[in-house]
C-alpha cells in the first residue's frame, strides 16, 4: 500500500500532528496483512488544479515524523511505472486527495488506468473487492466537501466585505499610514487580546506620499525619476519597509513608487481585494472586483481628483522616459525634445523620433497587422514645423495678452457641450431603467391573468425575466460609472496665474526646461495626416498651476535669440510676370519664414523682380502685410499644380532639397534631391512655382540619361504599392501615361511602359 496525505497550510494547521494522525487512521483501516511501503504527502491547498499540485515546499521547513517519498505528482508517476512499490493507495479521507470533485475523480481515474485502487479509511473496504457502496459513499462525501469549502469561502468573503465596509484595514498598513489598534468588539476575542485596525496618517511618511503625488501630477515624472529624486534625500524621504526585513533595499525603487501611486487607500477609502490571493504571483484584479468602503474611513493623504489624475498620467507616459537628453543606447546620436508629446490622429499611437539626412521627423509606423483601415504605411512630420506651431500656440493662447479673450468663448462652448452630453447620457440611462421596470411588471401581470396548465408560459416568462434583470443591472452599472465621471468644472481664472510676455522660440530653450514646461501643461499634439494639421491641447489644474507659473517665468526669461514669424509678402508695384498667366485667377498668399538679424529682418523673393525688404520694428515685433498676389504671379500658378508635401519628398528621396541660392527657401526656385542605391543614383530637380522638373540618372557618378526640361507638369503623386516599393509619378498636361521614377528598392525610370533605364 501507498499512503497519501495532505494539509492545506503550515501556519493555520500543524503538519507535524496532522500527517501522523492521517497515517495512523489509514493503518487502522487496513487488513492485518496490508503493509504501507511508500509515503506521499503535500502541504498545499486541495482546491488547486492538478497541473499546479505537488509544488508546495512547506514540508522542507519543519520536522514531520513521517518519511516522504514525494507528493501527489510523484505518486501518480510511480503508479504508472511498471516497477511500482504498491498495489493500492489509501488516504484518511477522500477530501485529502482533493477538495474539488473534478480533480479528485481525475486522480482516481488515473490510478485506475494504472491498475491501482484508491481507498479511504472512512469508507467501507470490502475484502471481496465489491465497491458499489464505497463509490456511493465517496461521491456523496466529495460533493459535501466541495459544498463545505464553497460555503465557507462565501461566508468568509461576506465577512471581509462587512469588515471593509466598516473601515477596518486588512494586512500591513500602506506606506504613509500607521495602524491604530481598536479593541475587538467580541468579548471573548477581546479577552484574548485580539484587535481591529484603522488607518491614521504617519507624521513622517504621510507628507512623503502627498509629495510623490504632487511631483507625479505637476511634473509628470516617471517612476524611476521619482525614485531617484527621493533617494537623493533619504533623510527627508525614508524608504518603505517590506513585511520581511530581509528584503529591505534601504532605498526607493520604481516599483515602490508605483505601489504608492496606484493604491486607492490614500483617498481615504478602505479598499480590499486589489490583488488575487489565489494566484501565487498576486496579480492585480480588475477594478470591478475591488471591495470599497461605503464612505471615507480614514484621513486621506491625497484628493480623489489627484489620485485619478495620477492614473491618467500612466496611460499617456507608458514606455516613455521623462528625463531630457539622449537615451543610454550606444547608437543614439541625438535627442527628440517633443518625444512622448506627439500622437497620430489616425490611430492614436504615440509617434517616435527619426532622423533622415540631418532632419528630425516624428513617425507613426504601426505593424501591418495593427494598422487601422485608411492608415498609410508610414506617417511622418518634421520637428521644426511642429515646434513652430507649438511656439505660436503658446505665444497666443498661453502667454499672450489676449489669451483670456481667446479662451473664454471656446471654453464656455466646450463646457456647455460636455455638460449637455453628460445630462443626455444620464437621462437616456434612467429612461432605459424605467422601461425595463415597466416591461418586468408587464410580464408579471401576464403570468397572473393567464392560465398555464403545461407550465411553458411560466418557463418562458422566467427566462425573459432573468434577461430583463440582467439588462437592468448592466444599465445601473453604466449609470453608476457615468455618475462617477462627472464633467470637470472649467476654471478660466487659472490663466490669470500665469505670466504674460513674449515667448522665445521654444526650440531655443534648454531641453530639460522645455520638457518640464510641456509636462506641467500636459501638452498633447495630435497630427492628422489627411489634413496635414496638428492640434495642440494643454490642461491646467489647481494642483499644477504653481509649478506651471514658475516654469513659465523661467521660460520667458530665456534670451530671445531666434524668432520665427509667418510673414505675408507681396511683390513690388509694377512687377511683370515671366510666365504666362493661368486660365483663371487664384487668390493666394505666400507664407515665408522670417529670420531675425538683430533688429532688422529681410525676406527676399527670388524670380519675382528685385529684392523686396520687410522691416521689423526695434522692439522685435513684425509689421505683417496682408495682400493678395496678382493672378499672373507664378505663386498663383502653384495652386494649379498638385505636388506632395515637402516632408513626403524628403522621406522619398532620403535627402533634404538643395536650392540654387542658399537664401531661397522652398517652394521658391529650383530645388534638387539626390538619391543613391549602391553605384547608381538619381538627381531629381523641381521648381514648384514654375511647374518644371529635371531627372538625371548616374552610374559611378557619370550621367547616363537625362529628362529635362519638363515644362508642362500638371501634378506629382507619391506611390507605395507594397511595403518595399516607393516611387513618384509625374503627370504632364495632355499626356495620358505618367513618367514613373521608382526609388525603392531600386532606381528605375519608365515612360509609356518602355523602360528608359533600370538598375
Amino acid at each position: 500500500m501507498a499512503f497519501a496525505g495532505r494539509t492545506s497550510t503550515e501556519d493555520q494547521q500543524d503538519p507535524t500532528l496532522s500527517i501522523p494522525r492521517q497515517l495512523a487512521n489509514s493503518r487502522a483501516a487496513l487488513p492485518a496483512h496490508a503493509i504501507i511501503t511508500a509515503h506521499f504527502y503535500d502541504i498545499e491547498s486541495g482546491r488547486k488544479s492538478l497541473a499546479l499540485r505537488g509544488t508546495g515546499r512547506g514540508h522542507e521547513h519543519m520536522d514531520i515524523p513521517v518519511p516522504r517519498d514525494g507528493g501527489i505528482t510523484e505518486l501518480l508517476a510511480e503508479a504508472a511505472s511498471p516497477d511500482r512499490r504498491f498495489d493500492a493507495v489509501i488516504c484518511e479521507s477522500i477530501d485529502r486527495i482533493a477538495r474539488r470533485t473534478y480533480v479528485g475523480t481525475l486522480i482516481e481515474n488515473q490510478l485506475e488506468q494504472a491498475g491501482v485502487v484508491l481507498l479511504a479509511a472512512d469508507e467501507p473496504i470490502m475484502p471481496n473487492g465489491k465497491r458499489a457502496t464505497q463509490i456511493l459513499t465517496r461521491r456523496v462525501k466529495q460533493g459535501v466537501a466541495e459544498w463545505y469549502v464553497l460555503e465557507l469561502l462565501e461566508k468568509s468573503w461576506g465577512g471581509f466585505e462587512a469588515h471593509i465596509g466598516q473601515g477596518f484595514n486588512i494586512g500591513k498598513p500602506p506606506y504613509g499610514y500607521q495602524a491604530a489598534k481598536i479593541p475587538h468588539p467580541v468579548p471573548a476575542r477581546r479577552a484574548e487580546g485580539a484587535t481591529k485596525h484603522r488607518l491614521v496618517p504617519d507624521p513622517v511618511c504621510g507628507p512623503v506620499v502627498t509629495q510623490i503625488f504632487a511631483w507625479r501630477i505637476g511634473e509628470r515624472l516617471s517612476y524611476k525619476h521619482l525614485a531617484d529624486r527621493l533617494n537623493a534625500r533619504l533623510d527627508h524621504y525614508p524608504p518603505p519597509q517590506p513585511p520581511d526585513p530581509a528584503r529591505a533595499l534601504g532605498r526607493w525603487s520604481g516599483s515602490a513608487v508605483r505601489d504608492i501611486l496606484v493604491n486607492p487607500k490614500y483617498t481615504g477609502y478602505m479598499v480590499w481585494n486589489r490583488r488575487s490571493t489565489r494566484a501565487a504571483s498576486g496579480k492585480v484584479n480588475p477594478p470591478d472586483q475591488w471591495v470599497w468602503s461605503d464612505a471615507q474611513s480614514h484621513e486621506p493623504l491625497v484628493t480623489r481628483d489627484a489620485f485619478i489624475a495620477a492614473q491618467q498620467i500612466a496611460q499617456t507616459r507608458e514606455r516613455s522616459r521623462s528625463e531630457a537628453g539622449r537615451n543610454t543606447h550606444v547608437q543614439t546620436k541625438r535627442s527628440y525634445p517633443l518625444r512622448s508629446f506627439i500622437f497620430c490622429a489616425v490611430c492614436n499611437r504615440r509617434m517616435f523620433g527619426k532622423t533622415r539626412r540631418q532632419t528630425a521627423y516624428y513617425t507613426c509606423l504601426p505593424a501591418h497587422g495593427y494598422r487601422p483601415e485608411g492608415h498609410p504605411p508610414t506617417i511622418y512630420v518634421r520637428e521644426d514645423q511642429l515646434m513652430d506651431g507649438i511656439t505660436q500656440f503658446f505665444a497666443s493662447n498661453i502667454f499672450g495678452s489676449a489669451r483670456r479673450a481667446r479662451l473664454s468663448s471656446t471654453l464656455i462652448q466646450a463646457s456647455e457641450r460636455e455638460a449637455d452630453g453628460y445630462a443626455q447620457g444620464q437621462r437616456a440611462l434612467q429612461r432605459a431603467i424605467e422601461d425595463l421596470d415597466v416591461r418586468r411588471a408587464r410580464l408579471i401581470n401576464t403570468l397572473e391573468v393567464t392560465d398555464d396548465p403545461t407550465g411553458d408560459l411560466a418557463r418562458d416568462v422566467q427566462e425573459r425575466m432573468t434577461n430583463l434583470v440582467r439588462q437592468k443591472a448592466d444599465k445601473q452599472a453604466q449609470l453608476r460609472d457615468l455618475n462617477m465621471a462627472q464633467p470637470v468644472r472649467q476654471t478660466p481664472d487659472l490663466l490669470d496665474a500665469l505670466p504674460e510676455g513674449v515667448v522665445p522660440s521654444l526650440d531655443r530653450l534648454p531641453e530639460e526646461l522645455l520638457r518640464k514646461l510641456f509636462d506641467v501643461f500636459r501638452l498633447q499634439v495630435r497630427y492628422d495626416k489627411t489634413t496635414h494639421r496638428a492640434t495642440c491641447a494643454v490642461t491646467l489644474t489647481g494642483e499644477t498651476i504653481d509649478i506651471a507659473s514658475a516654469l513659465s517665468d523661467e521660460a520667458l526669461q530665456q534670451p530671445n535669440g531666434h524668432l520665427t514669424v509667418p510673414v505675408r509678402v507681396v511683390p513690388p508695384v509694377g512687377f511683370e510676370p515671366t510666365h504666362p498667366a493661368p486660365e483663371r485667377a487664384a487668390d493666394c498668399v505666400l507664407m515665408l519664414p522670417l529670420t531675425c538679424r538683430n533688429a532688422r529682418c529681410e525676406t527676399v523673393i527670388v524670380g519675382c523682380g528685385p529684392q523686396w525688404v520687410h522691416d521689423h520694428d526695434r522692439q522685435g515685433g513684425a509689421r505683417t502685410e496682408r495682400a493678395q498676389l496678382p493672378a499672373e504671379s507664378p505663386v498663383a500658378y502653384r495652386r494649379r499644380m498638385e505636388i506632395p508635401e515637402l516632408a513626403e519628398l524628403v522621406w522619398l528621396f532620403e535627402d533634404e532639397p538643395q536650392g540654387q541660392d542658399e537664401d531661397v527657401h522652398w517652394p521658391v526656385g529650383l530645388h534638387s534631391f539626390r538619391l543613391s542605391r549602391g553605384s547608381t543614383s538619381v538627381l531629381f530637380s523641381l521648381d514648384p512655382m514654375a511647374g518644371e522638373a529635371y531627372i538625371s540618372l548616374y552610374v559611378d557618378n557619370v550621367e547616363l540619361a537625362s529628362l529635362g526640361r519638363l515644362r508642362t507638369l500638371d501634378r506629382l503623386s507619391i506611390e507605395r504599392k507594397q511595403s518595399d516599393y516607393e516611387g513618384i509619378k509625374l503627370w504632364l498636361r495632355g499626356v495620358e501615361e505618367p513618367i514613373t521614377l521608382q526609388t525603392k528598392p531600386m532606381i528605375r525610370l519608365a515612360w509609356h511602359v518602355k523602360a528608359l533605364g533600370a538598375w
